[in-house]
């Protein structure tokens, strides 16, 4: 048995317990877990080829467990768009189920619990921007004395996270910007990850998402504060070390069901990890970059440069993160001694060498379609008080005004690959 596989059940049993099914066979979990939560059920998936025979097979569990199905409908398109949630709230008014079955990856996902907000609450505001923030959903829900609809999450990608979490990301495809739900509210109060779903999912998905769960493993670990750090470490390290390695493998051309298992062990920690703190940097540009590239390149593309703008507040998870990556082969070279900016620089070029690996972009200069326009936004966005909890989260926080004059280096840094460019915060 893999030791780091059981060390990663092990951790997230003791995150969800019994709400939670993952693992060969999990699937089989999804009747019983909607009957608990209700009766008249509506199925939310994609209509695609591939995932057919998941929602047939869900379809079938539910009824056998007593739900009665009332209609099945289609998920999201990619970064969930502001139409496929109206969309679906609609749905949702018109059947009035009371429990929802999400059949998908993050998009799906978080559509359906953005969703959800506005058709339970939607007599407050029917407009999802009045949603984005922290703890906004759970205060209109107190107010209004009113609850969601409970949800089942059955995850189909290794990813997001989406189906453990707090958060629903939602895109407004006129500008190209994505914005946030996060509320212990949207948490889905059962979920179901089979891996075994994920065998067939293409390369270039499966890699997106896994770095999508670096991110959050990498960013929550900068951010760890000291009362969480010990447990932040734990998960965070754990994910890291599990992602570089299953990346590093289907870079190889491996694709066994092994390195399906681990990525989605270590992609659900993440989703662990953004439940115990926070991310920050990375996350906050990537949303600036729908149009251009998908969230995990997005993510893989920033991190490397806010690690060196972070460096000198972050030496002791610097440190570990660097012997993660030198035990996965992607730092060469003796770390005794190494501190501050060198260290994180160090830690950035391990970073960017795993993006290589796997034919990733490194640079913003790389992504089709990117132009300086996309740092205005990126700059903008970061002053959004919608967004400002990805500003505090940062080990090294800043303040909106000052946005341009550090955030402004660490982007162009970005476009080029120059990290001479990045001013630390003295």
């Amino acid at each position: 048995m893999n030791s780091r596989h059981e060390a990663a059940r092990k951790l997230l049993r003791e995150f969800k317990g019994d709400n939670y099914a993952f693992g060969a066979g999990a699937l089989e979990q999804v009747g019983n877990f909607a009957r608990s939560l209700g009766q008249r059920v509506l199925v939310i998936a994609n209509p695609s080829r591939w995932l057919q025979p998941t929602v047939t097979r869900v379809t079938e569990l539910l009824q056998n467990a007593g739900c009665e199905v009332v209609g099945t409908v289609a998920g999201a398109q990619p970064n969930a768009p502001k139409e496929d949630v109206y969309r679906l709230e609609g749905q949702i008014l018109h059947t009035a189920p009371d429990c929802l079955v999400a059949i998908g990856g993050g998009s799906t996902i978080d559509a359906a619990k953005a969703a959800n907000v506005l058709a339970s609450l939607g007599c407050h505001s029917a407009d999802i921007e009045d949603y984005f923030g922290t703890g906004l959903v759970t205060a209109v829900a107190q107010k209004m004395n009113r609850k969601l609809i409970p949800m089942v999450a059955v995850q189909t990608a290794a990813s997001s996270g989406a189906h453990l979490t707090k958060y629903s990301n939602v895109t407004d495809p006129v500008n190209g910007q994505k914005k946030l739900i996060v509320d212990d509210a949207i948490v889905p109060p059962k979920a179901v990850f089979d891996y075994e779903l994920t065998v067939t999912t293409p390369k270039n998905t499966t890699l997106d998402g896994a770095f999508d769960g670096l991110a959050h493993c990498l960013e929550v670990f900068y951010g760890a504060p000291a009362d969480r750090y010990d447990k932040i470490a734990e998960i965070a390290l754990l994910g890291i070390e599990l992602i570089a390695e299953g990346v590093i493998q289907m870079a190889e051309d491996r694709w066994d069901p092994e390195i399906r298992e681990t990525l989605g062990l270590a992609t659900d920690l993440g989703g662990y990890a953004i439940m115990v703190g926070g991310t920050n940097g990375g996350h906050l540009t990537s949303f600036s970059l729908v149009d251009v590239t998908s969230h995990g390149r997005a993510c893989a593309v920033m991190n490397p440069y806010y690690t060196v703008f972070f460096a000198p507040s972050i030496e002791r998870q610097l440190s570990a993160v660097a012997e993660v990556l030198k035990k996965v082969g992607l730092i060469e070279g003796d770390l005794t001694g190494v501190r501050g900016r060198e260290l994180g620089v160090m830690v950035a070029h391990g970073l960017v060498a795993l993006s290589k690996k796997v034919g990733f972009p490194t640079t913003l200069q790389e992504l089709p379609g990117f132009t300086d326009e996309h740092i205005a936004r990126a700059l903008e966005a970061a002053k959004n008080p919608q967004l400002e909890m990805k500003l505090k989260n940062m080990p090294v926080p800043l303040t909106s005004a000052q946005v341009d004059e550090y955030m402004g280096p660490i982007l162009e840094a970005a476009k080029t690959g120059d990290f001479n460019i990045i001013k630390n915060l003295s």
